[in-house]
């Protein structure tokens, strides 16, 4: 009975057996139905290459191995060093193996796939795999096209001697630039015939094919082409190919790279866009699938961008010794990249008077400042601290003191009361860039004039952790290195790129909302299979008060214009609302200029691609405002006016955190004003909370109390008779404080009346000091500037305002400045 059911198993596993076989036999026979004959080289499969346009479909910015150069050579012009260098780093074992490596074959079909890592520096088929699949298969990644690949290879072994495969292949493998074997890939990047290469550039070219975008000598990743190339000459060395003198002098070789040639448009947004499609499906499909790439870009725009680009750079070569600029505009309702320009002339030779000795600044022209530039921005990081300290609970009208402060406590180095002259490194005491000093100034005026001092008190206030998280939130993710940043960070203590940059400030635009970045519209197959479409990817990082806040006052012109003075038309645009903060780093290395509507966000950088500093010859902000001003006209000339969204009110009954600098306590009739810095007032982590009982015990309390008591005491007569007295027990906080602040009273338009035509504005302005300036504004337009000379503590204001671009609501303001800089404003609404 055993022996029957043995022999029915028996029988049942050679059926089994003989299936497995008979389809596998059938699968292998249907794999290979279609195997191409490697005699055919003459009719293999025809390349179809890659086209990338613009947003609309119909301007080519350029086509990704769309011809194929190639001169076939013999074998005996190809120079020895160029054979080895090929083999030592694309296939050791060439001369030993039968066409494939089995090892090869495990890490690329097995171990890759389930570890997710593919190394771009390897090479992983053999030189005969190579040949099979460039000549005669498709580039896609799947097992049958490997089976593929590895029997073409077999029968080729079969068919031709090694040093006929090596020949076809150096005659045959595409090294980027639409450079197909090793004549033409000779020609393209040294303008010279094969037989006439040296040793090191033999080895260059042999670092090429495992990624001809990546590694191109064009593009901008030449670093890790040289660190290949002398990977090359090392394995060369190795392998007893050259010995240590040739090694070492072909690594020390300087390149001279032939001019690429012309045929693209927007080049370091089409090369951005290149890499994109090359990491994400690969060098090989993307140069012979075919593709239709529509990209975000407006070519309108663009041509825009790089004439205000070389423009406003070969200017700033004259004014500031500024050799280069870049800019990016972006849709801020989108993310989508809308103009991108890296340096001012992508096709041209480095600056060689700008070259520092020692500084690497080859490829000056090809250089993406855009998004491969790590650069310190500057005082474009403050509306981000001053954003954070608004979502802490201080407001627009927090006053602090800016003076000299030394923000080293607690350094016997660093003395309490600055010294300029103390040049200590542990010492950190920052100028304003018109080294003056404002005293009491708002957080709304501090941002708006980009004041250092404050903003580096506001970065204490709001903490630097929660500071460094809404900026990573809202884009710049390079921002990661902690352990470096201190109070300098809204000064240009870290490092962006411009893109980047942007697309925080984008965020702005949209009130907290992150639109991810693209540069992608659609992308389809020579089939029209859609592989890729565009699709919003947006995600709420803060509340939208806060952002309105920093709206609001980055485009207040009134408050813009003491930073700007006889440049403020730059910044302003008949018929648009633009917000707008510049940055400058403090040796002048970095110029940078952003503005925004609710629409549309533009980015410029300018200075050196070697991070010399820029000559300071008047105003190094108007290294980048031109260019981008120039731009932004264009831009904005068939746009429709959209307005910013208001903040709400911020209500608080603390002085300090509504404009009053002096605070008044009384009992009965008698007053007690006290005049001391914000942390005396608030605990800098709850600001609307308690006072704290023991303000001291702040680490930089002192530090900001001497400097503002020596203030006080130098510019507000009797200062030490009448205040900052010993408060008495029972003493209440003045919240009125009439007597010692401005006052504004509106009388005519009523609030919430309707206008029309001219409007006779009327107001009675009281203070306790003499009043200097009064600005009128509407709907944030500066509509009259009042300097006053005479002394005078009460005025009677008239003007007549003649409205433009009346909205159905608008905002009527008064703000008055008297000769402290105190300063207060009224505001009113009124409807058309």
């Amino acid at each position: 009975m055993a022996k029957k059911k043995l022999k029915k198993w028996g029988l049942l596993a050679l059926l089994c057996l003989l299936f497995a076989i008979t389809a596998g036999l059938a699968t292998f026979a249907f794999i290979l139905r279609d195997l191409p004959d490697p005699e055919q080289f003459e009719t293999r499969q025809i390349i179809q290459s890659t086209k990338i346009y613009d947003r609309t479909g119909e301007v080519l910015l350029y086509e990704v191995y769309g011809e194929e150069k190639r001169t076939t050579i013999p074998y005996e012009k190809i120079p020895d060093h160029l054979k080895w260098a090929t083999i030592s780093i694309e296939d050791k074992d060439f001369y030993t193996h039968s066409g494939f490596d089995v090892f090869s074959i495990i890490q690329g079909a097995i171990i890759e796939p389930l570890t997710g890592k593919r190394e771009r520096a390897r090479g992983g088929s053999t030189i005969t795999q190579q040949l099979a699949k460039n000549a005669f298969l498709s580039p896609e990644r799947t097992i049958i096209r490997k089976i593929k690949e590895l029997v073409v290879a077999y029968e080729l072994e079969k068919k031709y001697s090694k040093d006929e495969i090596l020949n076809l292949y150096l005659n045959q493998v595409p090294y980027g630039g639409n450079a197909y074997g090793v004549e033409a890939a000779s020609k393209t990047f040294f303008n010279k015939s094969a037989e006439e290469l040296n040793l090191a550039e033999s080895a260059l070219l042999a670092s090429l094919p495992q990624a001809t975008s990546y590694y191109s000598p064009w593009g901008k990743h030449v670093d890790d082409l040289m660190r290949r190339k002398n990977n090359v000459l090392e394995s060369m060395f190795e392998l007893g190919y050259i010995d240590e003198e040739e090694k070492e002098r072909a690594k020390n070789f300087e390149y001279t790279f032939a001019e690429q040639a012309t045929n693209i448009k927007a080049p370091h947004f089409t090369l951005e866009v290149q890499e994109y499609l090359a990491s994400k499906y690969g060098e090989d499909f993307v140069r012979t699938a075919g593709l239709n790439v529509t990209t975000t870009l407006d070519w309108e725009l663009q041509q825009a961008a790089e004439k205000v680009v070389f423009e406003g750079a070969e200017r700033n070569k004259e004014l500031y010794r500024g050799f280069n600029s870049a800019l990016v505009a972006q849709d801020a309702t989108t993310g989508q990249i809308l103009a991108m320009v890296g340096s001012k002339n992508y096709f041209a030779d480095p600056e060689p008077e700008n070259c520092d000795p020692g500084l690497n600044c080859r490829f000056e022209g090809n250089f993406n400042v855009a998004t491969q530039g790590l650069r310190q921005p500057g005082s474009a990081m403050k509306p981000f601290a001053y954003l954070t300290a608004f979502e802490r609970g201080y407001s627009p009208d927090t006053i602090v003191f800016d003076l000299p402060t030394e923000f080293a406590a607690n350094n016997p180095k660093c003395p309490v009361l600055v010294n300029f002259s103390n040049n200590e490194k542990e010492c950190f005491h920052p100028q304003n860039f018109d080294e003056t000093f404002r005293g009491p100034v708002t957080l709304r005026t501090a941002l708006a004039q980009s004041i250092n001092v404050p903003a580096v008190k506001v970065l204490y206030l709001a903490g630097i952790d929660n500071v460094l998280k809404n900026a990573q939130n809202f884009g710049m993710t390079n921002l990661t290195e902690r352990s470096r940043y201190g109070l300098s960070l809204v000064l240009g203590g870290g490092e962006v790129t411009l893109a980047n940059l942007v697309n925080a400030y984008s965020v702005l635009a949209q009130e907290g909302v992150k639109h991810d970045q693209t540069l992608i519209l659609r992308i389809s197959d020579s089939k029209g299979n859609v592989l890729e479409e565009y699709k919003d990817i947006s995600q709420r990082v803060i509340d939208p008060q806060y952002p309105r806040i920093i709206n609001n006052i980055l485009t207040d012109i009134g408050e813009r214009a003491g930073l700007f003075s006889s440049s403020l038309p730059l910044t302003i645009f008949p018929g648009h609302q633009v917000a707008l903060k510049t940055g400058t780093t403090n040796d002048y290395r970095d110029a940078w200029t952003v503005g925004y509507t609710p629409e549309l966000v533009v980015g410029v950088w300018s200075g050196n691609n070697n991070n010399a500093p820029m000559e300071q010859r008047g105003s190094s902000l108007l290294a980048a405002i031109p260019i981008w001003s120039a731009f932004m006209e264009e831009a904005l000339k068939d746009r429709s006016l959209i307005s910013f969204n208001n903040p709400e009110p911020i209500l608080t009954t603390k002085p300090i955190l509504r404009g009053e600098y002096i605070t008044n306590y009384k009992i009965g009739s008698q007053s007690y004003p006290q005049i001391h810095n914000i942390l005396y007032y608030v605990e800098k982590n709850d600001p609307q909370g308690n006072m704290p009982p023991n303000p001291e015990n702040d680490s930089q309390f002192e530090n900001w109390e001497a400097p503002v008591l020596r203030w006080a005491e130098t510019t507000i007569p009797n200062f030490s008779g009448i205040y900052n007295q010993l408060i008495p027990f029972g003493a209440n906080l003045d919240s009125e404080v009439a007597d010692l602040n401005s006052s504004i009273n509106i009388t005519y338009p009523e609030n919430g009346s309707f206008i029309k035509g001219t409007i006779p504005v009327q107001a009675q302005i009281s203070a306790k000091f003499n009043i200097r300036n009064i600005q009128l504004f509407f709907n944030d337009l500066l509509m009259d500037n009042r300097i006053i000379t005479q002394e005078n503590k009460e005025i009677l204001y008239q003007f007549n305002l003649v409205s433009k671009n009346t909205q159905l609501q608008n905002s009527l303001k008064l703000k008055v400045i008297d000769e402290f800089g105190n300063e207060i404003i009224k505001e009113i609404i009124l409807f058309r």
